[in-house]
């Protein structure tokens, strides 16, 4: 019978960190945003407010029992705690498993004595609650060429058709470009590719840094037709991203904001290419927060079909097999009737999408620890509490608020009754 699995939470304080190749100097850091792990156990962090990818060394031995389901409720309660602020003073950035570990890092923004700080807590599976001192690891940052200027900002939308404009769809005036300029990272053979933006008339961005940090790095300009909204668009930054064996080749699997999936090849990415990505799909309206490679096993048998899950924060996740992206078409205008295509347009979702799977409240940011197994971070849907929530891959949910023929005292499976 495998170890219970219980978790503590640990602080990982940013304390000290340098320029590029191992540190000698004050940490800088301003920002903990996207997380991302490269094999070894090297942990980057993305700082959205300096315009850096910091690389942490965090080496660690495999744990004595093995990932199982687990929930810590109020989450963020708890780490407002370990912080010393108020719960409603932090905001959950990203997560991501240690590959050696299976430690779940959650970058964290927390602001307190009007002062915004960064954080990076650790929640661990042996019951120890710590700090992790980074001053004790070989570190390493890299800046990023291109950087948005930090005085502009987003426009704030008008009043329209749904009505006057509020004034949180105002506070989008005050948000500077440079937050959208680290969103999603992935490590693959030896080389960190960033997407975001940057400062050229295409804002869209892929960076690609080869690690050990030089000091040097490549950057291309995206541009890609988007089916929902009928144009061609250059400026909103991919969201979630995963490298895949495509048609031959190594490509970059992209989501972007509501919601079109494009491919990139690798060998298009070199510095100062202007790349017309290459629309395959579009799934509908939302948001995509994290796109998670994996084996999707059925518990009904059968073999295990790679798989990317897809997290939006405005709706349920997406589960697109790989074996849909082969060969897939490549559409542009010419292929649609114009105009905007919402989400009950008969036309959408178009493509190889796969499906729309159950998740029990709203999952948000979200990793694969001990290989089949999803950490994520989800909001309930009836108490509205932030929790931390780790399940099997094939089946990712709590099913605490359903109540369904099976939980009645009265139910006994027959198996025998077909009618």
């Amino acid at each position: 019978m495998p170890k219970q699995t219980s978790f503590a939470i640990s602080l990982a304080a940013t304390l000290s960190i340098g320029t590029a190749a191992v540190a000698e100097t004050d940490l800088d850091i301003n920002f903990a945003g996207a997380l991302e792990f490269a094999e070894d156990g090297t942990l980057f962090v993305g700082d959205n407010h300096n315009g850096a990818i910091y690389a942490f060394e965090i080496p660690a031995d495999a744990p004595e029992g093995q990932v199982v389901p687990s929930t810590i409720a109020n989450i963020d309660a708890k780490i407002a705690e370990l912080l010393g602020v108020g719960a409603g003073a932090i905001q959950i950035n990203d997560i991501a498993a240690h590959p050696v570990s299976n430690d779940v890092y959650i970058s964290v923004t927390r602001i307190g004595n009007l002062v915004s700080q960064p954080a990076i807590v650790v929640v661990s599976q042996d019951q120890r609650l710590s700090l992790l001192d980074l001053s004790a690891l070989e570190f390493q940052k890299q800046e990023l060429n291109e950087f948005p200027d930090g005085e502009i900002t987003f426009n704030g939308r008008p009043g329209g058709p749904m009505g006057p404009a509020m004034p949180r769809d105002l506070a989008k005036t005050a948000v500077p470009l440079s937050t959208l300029a680290i969103m999603d990272m992935e490590f693959y053979q030896g080389e960190l590719f960033v997407a975001g933006v940057a400062t050229d008339n295409f804002l869209s961005s892929l960076r690609r840094i080869s690690y050990p940090f030089d000091g040097t790095q490549s950057i291309a300009n995206v541009e890609m037709y988007h089916i929902a909204h009928d144009q061609y668009e250059s400026r909103a930054p991919i969201r979630a991203m995963s490298v895949q064996e495509i048609d031959g080749e190594p490509q970059l699997v992209a989501a972007y904001t509501c919601s079109p999936i494009v491919l990139v090849p690798l060998e298009e990415i070199t510095d100062g290419a202007k790349i017309s990505a290459r629309t395959i799909m579009d799934y509908g309206n939302g948001q995509p927060l994290d796109m998670i490679a994996y084996n999707h096993q059925s518990p009904f048998g059968g073999e295990a079909q790679p798989t990317l899950f897809v997290t939006s924060n405005s709706r349920s996740p997406q589960l697109i097999p790989i074996s849909g992206l082969q060969d897939a078409k490549v559409v542009t205008h010419e292929d649609f009737q114009r105009g905007p295509k919402l989400d009950d347009n008969p036309l959408m979702p178009f493509g190889p999408v796969g499906q729309t799977v159950m998740f029990e409240g709203v999952p948000l940011h979200m990793d694969l620890v001990g290989g089949g197994y999803f950490v994520s971070v989800n909001r309930d849907a009836y108490t509205g509490s932030l929790n931390l929530d780790t399940n099997p891959a094939w089946f990712p949910n709590r099913i605490h608020n359903l109540l369904a023929e099976f939980d009645f005292p009265q139910y006994q499976p027959d198996p025998s009754r077909t009618e």
